[in-house]
């Protein structure tokens, strides 16, 4: 159908051009499709169900376990009923809400020598929180933070994962808001480091945001390859993703 294929993202396919484009989200046999004019999306539902045995269930308001909430003013994207299955998961249910994700200047090691845990249980917690992270940008930093100790988890790292997740009880109906934004948006990208927060490996952890207009599209927290000699050289590499350059509109702000 003359559609092409990201060269960023292999499930997201374009047609059209820039003025009159259509973009199609794949996942298994499940599409998410949008495009500036609806007369072509509508065209193309049309031809793919004359193609295969599909069905048309509308405006996107549920997808891989994210809410999606659309009106006249933007589109919002929560996780409510699978943060609930989070909670019961970790036996948390009835517990008081953490105003934080991660006690302020917390420290974990590897070798820490306080109980073991189940790891099994361990792993199944972390992992549905960095599913949580597709609309709970704010706890990147410290998902990854307790993802380091898969191997070994301890009491120490447990109670960590638990306060993570008594967050998230006070924050049910957090996510993402995108607002129509003018086509004149700015893409602005934000960077940060943790000077060798890692105390294991001396490592910092980059942290870096991209927003079009008022929009979040893009986040990482992700501990950097190599060991940072000076704070100033860990905000570069920090950075080094961003790709700066002087010509276009991408712009960047380094703290």
């Amino acid at each position: 159908m003359s559609f092409e294929q990201s060269p960023h993202e292999v499930a997201i396919y374009r047609w059209g051009s820039r003025e009159n484009a259509l973009l199609v989200g794949v996942y298994v046999d499940d599409l998410v499709i949008t495009g500036t004019k609806d007369v072509e999306v509508a065209a193309f539902k049309e031809e793919m169900k004359a193609t295969f045995q599909m069905s048309d269930l509308g405006p996107l308001s549920f997808y891989l376990g994210i809410e999606v909430h659309q009106d006249d003013s933007g589109i919002t994207l929560r996780q409510t009923t699978y943060v609930k299955h989070v909670v019961e998961l970790a036996g948390l249910t009835d517990c008081n809400p953490a105003l934080t994700p991660m006690v302020e200047r917390l420290k974990l090691s590897r070798d820490s020598m306080t109980e073991k845990v189940d790891a099994t249980q361990y792993r199944r917690l972390v992992g549905s929180l960095r599913y949580l992270t597709h609309t709970q940008p704010d706890l990147a930093f410290s998902v990854g933070y307790v993802s380091r100790f898969m191997q070994r988890p301890t009491r120490k790292h447990q109670q960590a994962v638990k306060r993570i997740i008594r967050y998230v009880v006070g924050t049910l109906d957090h996510g993402l808001y995108y607002p129509r934004c003018p086509r004149a948006a700015h893409f602005v990208g934000y960077s940060d480091n943790d000077h060798t927060g890692d105390i294991d490996t001396s490592k910092s952890t980059s942290g870096i945001l991209f927003f079009l207009g008022k929009c979040l599209v893009s986040w990482q927290s992700v501990k950097q390859q190599v060991v940072a000699m000076s704070s100033c050289e860990g905000e570069y590499i920090a950075a080094s993703p961003l790709r700066l350059r002087r010509s276009g509109s991408l712009d960047c702000l380094i703290d």
